[in-house]
């Protein structure tokens, strides 16, 4: 018995030392810092985890603990007239965007930890409001998940539009990966697709599916916590963290399952595996996946002529590592890879602004702005 215990703790050791060593893909190389500094445009914001800009000096953040945002040149306004928000572990008020149409609906979309419902805890919910002297009015619940738990982890969330008036947002497992993310009549671990006044698409992959979620666009994910409409092909790419090992880039398709748990890149926390498979048939690959894990959380393509060495590259922030990161793509595929503002703090959130310019919120700092030095 003492032997077995011993093998067993050794293969623990092993996988784990494994899996902190291996890298995946191109060696992560530091940018020259001469070429870039930054500024903050909006401070004192704690968790800032949501952000969206109408330009550089008018944009919506949110504070995880509970509080929006609005930040007028340089002045912050705090919102009121929000829903309930439970904030629980990794949940509070999360994503925030601006309507594509916002010029003439006017409407601002962000989902929270929601307590709502009969069962004790919470789950993500989708809302839409408008803003009229500093309060949002006309509040509009559009989606929130069924089971609520009072478990703290994995609630997503990010938000996304596409060009057909639809609205793409993200739920986690829930911490429930056993249960959820596989199954398609319950909620967590999807990403789902609404029209933008909360009804369900016609063509949706599921919508003529017994005992089904009508919402759900695909399935079998962990805990998406990066989501972006791609500039060129109008694709859906969305980020999501594995456990230890194995954070994930996919490209979101009508009805797919993206594997987790039954296939994944990463390990427990503890060290033991999850399964022994990859891949399996009718399961998608991820364009990349990252060993170690960098804890991602937000994501943006940079398309302007602001910073003329990073057009077409996508950025997404690292929790675990506290930098910005930078990959190079060449026919999806990940050429290189490079930190940028390292040892900067937890980022949560990445955008490209109107002006072109990246803006990332940090914890402990508050909103910054990239400025590439001339």
């Amino acid at each position: 018995m003492k032997t077995l215990r011993h093998s067993f703790f050794s293969l623990t050791l092993l996988l784990v030392t494994a899996c902190d060593a291996q890298d995946h893909g191109p060696k992560i190389s530091t940018a020259n810092t001469i070429d870039y500094s930054y500024e903050i445009v909006a401070d004192g914001i704690d968790i800032p985890w949501g952000l969206s800009l109408r330009s550089a000096n008018d944009f919506l953040v949110t504070e995880k603990a509970g509080t929006l945002y609005h930040v007028l040149n340089g002045e912050k306004t705090v919102i009121k007239g929000l829903p309930p928000v439970y904030v629980r572990g990794q949940g509070g008020l999360l994503d925030v965007a601006h309507s594509p149409n916002y010029e003439e609906d006017g409407l601002i979309f962000f989902t929270t930890s929601s307590p709502l419902g009969e069962e004790k805890g919470g789950h993500t919910a989708l809302y839409s409001a408008q803003l009229k002297n500093d309060s949002l009015v006309n509040t509009s619940l559009l989606y929130k998940g069924d089971y609520n738990t009072k478990k703290g982890q994995h609630w997503g969330s990010r938000i996304a539009f596409d060009a057909k008036g639809h609205i793409y947002f993200s739920i986690g497992d829930r911490g429930n990966r056993e249960l959820n993310p596989q199954d398609i009549s319950r909620d967590g671990g999807k990403i789902y697709r609404l029209n933008l006044d909360g009804s369900i698409p016609d063509d949706n992959p599921f919508n003529t599916t017994a005992n089904s979620r009508k919402a759900i666009y695909s399935f079998g994910h962990r805990n998406p916590q990066g989501m972006i409409t791609h500039p060129d092909t109008g694709q859906i790419w969305v980020h999501e963290h594995g456990p230890r090992g194995g954070d994930e880039i996919n490209i979101v398709k009508a009805g797919k399952n993206y594997g987790w748990p039954l296939i994944t890149y990463g390990i427990n926390y503890s060290g033991t595996p999850i399964t022994d498979s990859t891949e399996k048939g009718g399961m998608e690959q991820p364009l990349y996946y990252w060993l170690p894990s960098i804890a991602p959380s937000g994501m943006a393509f940079s398309t302007s002529d602001v910073y003329p060495n990073w057009k077409n590259n996508l950025f997404v922030g690292s929790l675990r590592f506290e930098y910005l990161e930078r990959l190079v793509l060449e026919d999806n595929e990940v050429i290189k890879r490079e930190k940028v503002l390292d040892s900067i703090g937890r980022i949560r959130n990445v955008e490209q602004g109107p002006d072109g310019y990246l803006y990332i919120g940090v914890e402990g700092k508050g909103i910054l702005k990239i400025i590439p030095k001339s």
